[in-house]
């Protein structure tokens, strides 16, 4: 049997369009031949087990192999196999119409995958890296003779007899010049384990005619023999594949290393399994996260029936969600996924919102089920939880009952607890209630010890997201206002209209209102006079909430951006009830008055870790000086 004739694409163009323009993604020739020959294995054994096929089906795999000398990749299946005819009705013609049209379309095209999914192209991948095309195959149908087809890269085809014992195909790439790379074992082992590491059917790789040792001879020196060496390249049976009740801790836990093999263990993960109103299966880790939330997105893989399709899944999972690792798998995805086709597409969004429901509900249930425990782990997912309130609605209508606030002490608090924990002693004149917080524990512990005399509670907020975090549950929560613990005076945080008397005259605080604006020598600070405590600070330097939310917001991308370009417009507290002011007041010489609200000035300054250089040394040696008369 010879048979000879032409492609049916209608035009010449279509070679090197496959050649050039997709050939940005020429990688994928292999995993598009390696899919084909796992489909053509699962056919045989569904044809075996509806009784349509009574051979026996012998080792079902799919082998990859190199051969360096003559420059060739084969890909080997013992699937369906074809019959001549079904070559020329499967492989000559292409199954679309208006092939001008198509390469008026697609001659810029940079999505090499949605040319291939819309087209059909899959095998004609091949050509990307190939300077000679050929097909061995024998058809699992009774008396079905085996065929050869080969092509060099144009429209011309040659079918011509072959000898082939077994069913199945071999697709045989005579690598060109340019690709002569996939000629070496370490990039395609590359590419293998990027795309076939979960494939249903088994996959191996060896390169033809290596030598391997065979013993030792009568001297001692090592024997060689010439054979083919595989080795298997993937998991067959993924954990995503299996019934939560079949696998234990255990076998996520593995699972997770095959993924991540240098990664801490994960907190917890999420089993998806659901088959209506599309199919979807998977396994979500969340991962130990580092408090300056730079952690490598790009961690979820995403399959379809097995098979690789991308690790850029963002219009799939929910943006908050990108930071979890672990696997998605979706028939309902075509293999051949575009850009396009995922922001568009009805099972995508559906897909989105069920995995934010997934989520939410596993976090729920974990806080319901194991309280002590989801507290423990809340510092590594907390994270997670307020990103997805802040940036999804419905996220945060669930998450609103298990989100947590911690206080200075390490008390765990839903919003609901929290509210009826401060509400009697840290509400404001105008009835809302006042969360004070501090982001930095060490730097502001005076002020958390002053209001903690008034038994205040603080919250501990210093993850990098709290900044944007705080704004959302001012606007959330009912009559509640949040505020830094030194963004004001302890009297002042929360004004409940009862002022403390102060001991000095009017005549008074007007002198000593001069003296520390003389001290202190800046004319944008504002200096006011206080009635606070006498344990106090005699000087508190505060930045108003709203001054300094607007900066931390421009510092971290939101916000006004001019803002984080602007002085900062502290104020400054004189205490007219500590024994400091007296002391000032009392001085004869003005020198000395000077000196002294200098030094409780600057001691203000240290308290905000504000005070450096020469100013510092100053104070250091002032300090000295005053100790020692």
């Amino acid at each position: 049997m010879q048979e000879k004739g032409n492609i049916s694409i209608h035009t010449e163009n279509i070679f090197p369009i496959i050649k050039k323009f997709l050939y940005s993604d020429h990688e994928i020739f292999l995993r598009e031949l390696v899919s084909n020959a796992v489909d053509a294995t699962q056919k045989i054994k569904r044809l075996s087990s509806l009784g349509e096929y009574k051979e026996e089906l012998g080792e079902l795999q799919v082998e990859v192999s190199i051969d360096k000398k003559a420059k060739t990749i084969t890909v080997s299946d013992q699937g369906i196999g074809m019959t001549a005819d079904e070559i020329k009705k499967y492989i000559n013609q292409i199954a679309f119409s208006g092939a001008s049209e198509f390469v008026e379309k697609f001659k810029d095209a940079g999505d090499a995958q949605e040319i291939i999914g819309k087209f059909g192209l899959g095998f004609y991948s091949a050509f990307m890296v190939s300077e000679k095309v050929e097909i061995i195959t024998k058809s699992y149908q009774e008396d079905a003779k085996p065929a050869r087809w080969e092509c060099d890269g144009n429209t011309e085809f040659e079918i011509t007899s072959v000898k082939k014992k077994d069913r199945g195909t071999d697709i045989i790439l005579h690598i060109n010049e340019d690709s002569e790379e996939f000629l070496e074992e370490a990039r395609i082992q590359g590419i293998l384990d990027k795309y076939a590491k979960f494939l249903p059917i088994t996959v191996k790789f060896g390169e033809k005619d290596q030598s391997v040792e065979d013993g030792k001879d009568d001297e001692g020196k090592v024997k060689y023999k010439t054979e083919k060496v595989d080795n298997i390249i993937n998991n067959t049976h993924p954990i995503w594949t299996k019934a939560p009740s079949e696998l234990k801790d255990e076998d996520y836990l593995q699972f997770y290393k095959e993924l991540y093999p240098f990664s801490e263990e994960p907190q917890f993960w999420i089993h998806l399994n659901v088959d209506y109103p599309f199919n979807l299966t998977g396994v979500l880790y969340f991962p130990r996260l580092k408090s300056d939330f730079e952690v490598p997105k790009n961690k979820i893989q995403l399959y379809s029936r097995q098979v690789f399709i991308t690790d850029e899944v963002k219009d799939i999972v929910p943006e908050f969600l990108m930071l979890l690792h672990g696997v998605i798998d979706s028939p309902d995805i075509p293999l051949n996924v575009s850009r396009s086709f995922l922001q568009s597409d009805s099972n995508v969004k559906k897909i989105n919102a069920y995995i934010t429901k997934k989520v939410a509900d596993k976090l729920g249930e974990l806080f319901k089920k194991d309280r002590t425990g989801y507290e423990d782990k809340w510092s590594n997912i907390g994270m997670f939880v307020k990103y997805g309130m802040l940036s999804e609605e419905k996220f945060y209508e669930k998450a609103k009952d298990f989100c947590l606030l911690k206080n200075t002490a390490g008390e765990h608090f839903t919003l609901d607890e929290y509210r009826e924990k401060v509400q009697v002693n840290q509400k404001d004149k105008d009835d809302k209630v006042v969360f004070l917080y501090t982001n930095d524990l060490a730097k502001q512990d005076n002020f958390i010890q002053s209001a903690q005399k008034r038994s205040y509670d603080v919250l501990d907020m210093h993850d990098i997201i709290d900044t944007h975090w705080i704004n959302h549950l001012e606007q959330k929560l009912d009559n509640t206002q949040l505020k830094r613990v030194d963004a004001d005076t302890v009297d002042k945080l929360i004004d409940t209209g009862d002022n403390q008397e102060s001991v000095l005259s009017e005549e008074e605080k007007t002198t000593l209102q001069e003296v520390y604006t003389k001290a202190i020598g800046n004319p944008a600070l504002a200096v006011q006079i206080a009635s606070l405590a006498p344990d106090e600070l005699p000087v508190t330097i505060t930045l108003p909430e709203f001054m300094r939310r607007m900066k931390d917001m421009a510092a971290t991308g939101g916000g006004m951006p001019f803002m984080g370009n602007m002085p900062e417009s502290h104020n400054v507290s004189i205490n007219a009830n500590h024994p400091m002011s007296a002391k000032i007041l009392n001085a004869k010489r003005e020198d000395t008055r000077i000196k002294f609200a200098k030094q409780a000035y600057d001691l203000a300054l240290l308290s905000q870790n504000m005070l450096e250089g020469s100013a510092l040394t100053q104070f250091i040696q002032r300090s000295v000086d005053l100790a020692s008369k």
